[in-house]
């Protein structure tokens, strides 16, 4: 085959029907891909919203590619149509017909105007910036299509990803908002008066402005996937709306524990009162008791019992007026603090009694062990002992006498059992048995 300038050999019929075979298949799939774009529901809802930021300037180079990318699709349907009619004039190409159809499938047949890239904004083409005009063979332009439909599909898809994601969803967290900023205003958390309050106010704002934000810039919450040349790789950047999930579940268990205190306050109520009371009789008894002991016991220091503390019983009653006035959110601190200081109240009034009647206990403690020690000598037979009678009643006269002295009746008892010990440890023994005979025969 003859040569011709600049596209190569002239191609035969064969070469020509099989390239036409293909540029037809390839139009059609361009074609489709166009219309998918025109009717994709990214590009409707971008025509229809009021956009800002960096999602309005994406769009205008966006729709600017769009239309150049129409612009090229029709230049190569002419030059396809042109070629497809030149070849059906006759059923066998003549050589000016195979020469012209060459020049048209592997010559650049097509010619931009270089200034219809920069009037319409959209991106020029690679490797020719700045020309007046722009000439292509349709293999260059297919590629510059592809190139115009990746950037246009990339910005489309991203902008419907972050509509689909997030609107809705910031909208169920403003209806869980708008629920738990109800329930709040019904237990006192308001603004103003409860930290709870403020951050349910700070999260109403935050979201309110991040729905505006999201409708008409969504790119600017778009993170693309790194490495990635796909048409929308990349994911919905939801940091500020997980913050603020979560700061609402932080509020919502705060509530649900106002709401607790709400239930349960009564009874909280009632039952530090009991313990105040019961403290307050616990220090009554050992201001008796100590009066008892001074009035009993000698020679020993007992220790003053303070009075109930005023200020627990006006903190309860702060809290009855809290309950009373549903100021909840007080009311639940006030309790925590109070139940603790209600305990330690009367631990404190229990250690004062057992301080208080110590020398008592005492005397109890010599009493028992006085006593004991005479039962045991009786049953060696030793009761009539002089030495130990005399010894238990002195002892015992000490013990049973007021005021006590509760030194000298101990040293009293420690010589009574002295005395008994003596007499137990030198009386003879019954064989095989470890302790002293009894005395009282073999009936006791």
């Amino acid at each position: 085959m003859a040569d011709t300038d600049p596209t190569g050999p002239v191609l035969d019929r064969d070469e020509v029907d099989r390239a036409l075979a293909r540029l037809g298949a390839e139009h059609e799939a361009i074609e489709t891909s166009l219309l998918a774009l025109q009717d994709h529901a990214g590009r409707r809802l971008l025509e229809g919203a009021q956009l800002t930021g960096l999602t309005a300037e994406r769009w205008t180079t966006t729709e600017a590619s769009i239309t150049l990318l129409w612009t090229c699709f029709d230049a190569y349907s002419d030059v396809l149509r042109t070629a497809r009619d030149i070849r059906s004039r006759r059923r066998w190409s003549s050589r000016e017909d195979l020469v012209e159809l060459t020049e048209l499938l592997r010559g650049e047949p097509v010619t931009l105007a270089g200034g219809a890239s920069a009037a319409s904004g959209a991106p020029p083409a690679h490797g020719a910036p700045g020309r007046l005009s722009e000439r292509y063979s349709l293999a260059g332009l297919v590629d510059r299509m592809n190139e115009l439909y990746a950037t246009s599909l990339d910005m489309v898809v991203a902008a419907d990803a972050v509509w689909s994601a997030l609107p809705a969803r910031i909208d169920l967290l403003a209806a869980e908002l708008h629920r738990t900023s109800r329930l709040a205003h019904s237990v006192g958390v308001r603004p103003g008066e409860h930290p709870a309050g403020d951050d349910l106010e700070r999260i109403t704002r935050t979201l309110t402005k991040l729905r505006e934000q999201v409708v008409s810039d969504p790119l600017a919450f778009w993170t693309p996937a790194e490495g990635s040349s796909a048409p929308g790789g990349g994911r919905p950047d939801t940091t500020v709306y997980d913050r603020e999930a979560r700061a609402l579940e932080d509020v919502r268990r705060e509530i649900d524990a106002v709401l607790t205190v709400r239930q349960d306050a009564e009874k909280r109520i009632v039952r530090l009162r009991d313990v105040l009371s019961r403290a307050d009789r616990t220090l009554a008894e050992a201001r008796t008791a100590r009066g008892e002991v001074l009035a009993k016991i000698a020679a020993t220091e007992v220790p003053v019992v303070s009075g109930p503390p005023t200020a627990l019983q006006e903190q309860l009653s702060t809290a009855a007026e809290y309950r009373r006035h549903a100021q909840w959110h007080r009311l639940s601190p006030l309790l925590e603090s109070l139940e603790q200081k209600a305990e330690d109240e009367l631990l404190r009034a229990r250690e004062s009694l057992t301080a208080v009647t110590a020398p008592l206990a005492v005397r109890a403690e010599l009493r028992g062990r006085l006593d004991a020690y005479k039962a045991k000598v009786a049953r060696y037979g030793l009761a009539e002992d002089s030495l130990l009678v005399e010894r238990y009643e002195k002892a015992r006269r000490m013990l049973w006498s007021a005021p006590c002295d509760l030194r000298a009746a101990e040293q009293a008892v420690l010589r009574y059992q002295q005395a008994a010990a003596e007499l137990l440890g030198g009386t003879p023994r019954v064989p095989g048995q470890g302790g002293p005979e009894d005395r009282r025969g073999p009936g006791a």
